[in-house]
């Protein structure tokens, strides 16, 4: 087998993936912006880490049905705390959701604390290992998203804010276990604040910024061997300058 034939055999199941991502982020992060709650997605996640280092300080098997139990009941959980939160005190909203990524992100150190290979376990929560991505891993995250995409487009107006929150802490759950908390957040907020201001096809802009960040990127940190989340990141990042650029321009000239 060529050299060729392996790297495509890696990226291309990582494409996918980022496809993936991006098919349900879009959409949700366009709603994250117009909410005024940017730093959910980081709480949910982090959330959701802590959910499956808890699963596996428990010694629950990577990857298996207990470890994915344990990641949606977390991040069920702080949605739903979120949605009582926003209802209860909204004012005070976006410091409950600062509060919560805090104690996250502290709870899952003290669960790695004794852990000889916590580092590893962290850097894997934050970056993610997009790379490692598998066809047969692919298959069911694909026909969660699916379900969660037809909710979303279905019945968007019918859900309201529960149903909103459950949504995303879902497909949270799923990519921040599948590409880190990093492409998670930068896929959610980076597309949609790129475009906030363009007077049309804002959508299909997202959708096309988000595509090209994670082609670019792998294909990147393939030639220049670097970490393919930082480099998507970046990559996705660079790309939204001229979008952004040109959204303030349009706005200008009306």
């Amino acid at each position: 087998m060529t050299n060729t034939a392996i790297e495509l055999g890696i990226l291309l199941p990582a494409l996918v993936a980022g496809l993936l991502v991006t098919a349900t982020h879009v959409p949700l992060g366009i709603q994250v912006l117009s909410r005024g709650i940017v730093f959910i997605d980081l709480a949910i996640a982090q959330v959701a880490g802590l959910g499956v280092i808890f699963a596996d300080w428990l010694g629950l098997e990577p990857q298996g049905w207990g470890v994915q139990a344990a990641a949606l009941g977390a991040a069920l959980a702080g949605a739903l705390l979120m949605t009582w939160t926003e209802r209860r005190w909204p004012e005070v909203q976006e410091a409950v959701i600062g509060t919560t990524f805090v104690l996250g992100a502290s709870g899952a150190l003290l669960l790695l604390a004794a852990n000889p290979h916590g580092a590893e376990h962290l850097k894997d929560l934050l970056v993610g290992q997009i790379l490692w991505v598998n066809w047969p891993r692919l298959l069911p995250v694909a026909l969660a998203y699916a379900v969660i995409l037809g909710f979303w487009f279905g019945m968007r107006e019918r859900i309201g804010r529960v149903g909103f929150y459950l949504l995303f802490a879902g497909a949270v759950t799923l990519s921040v276990q599948l590409v880190g908390l990093y492409l998670v957040f930068a896929s959610l907020i980076v597309p949609a604040l790129a475009t906030h201001r363009l007077p049309r096809a804002r959508l299909a802009t997202c959708y096309m910024l988000s595509v090209s960040g994670y082609a670019l990127g792998l294909m990147a940190s393939a030639a220049l061997d670097l970490p393919s989340g930082a480099v998507i990141v970046w990559a996705m990042a660079l790309l939204a300058v001229p979008v952004f650029s040109y959204g303030t321009r349009q706005t200008a000239e009306r």
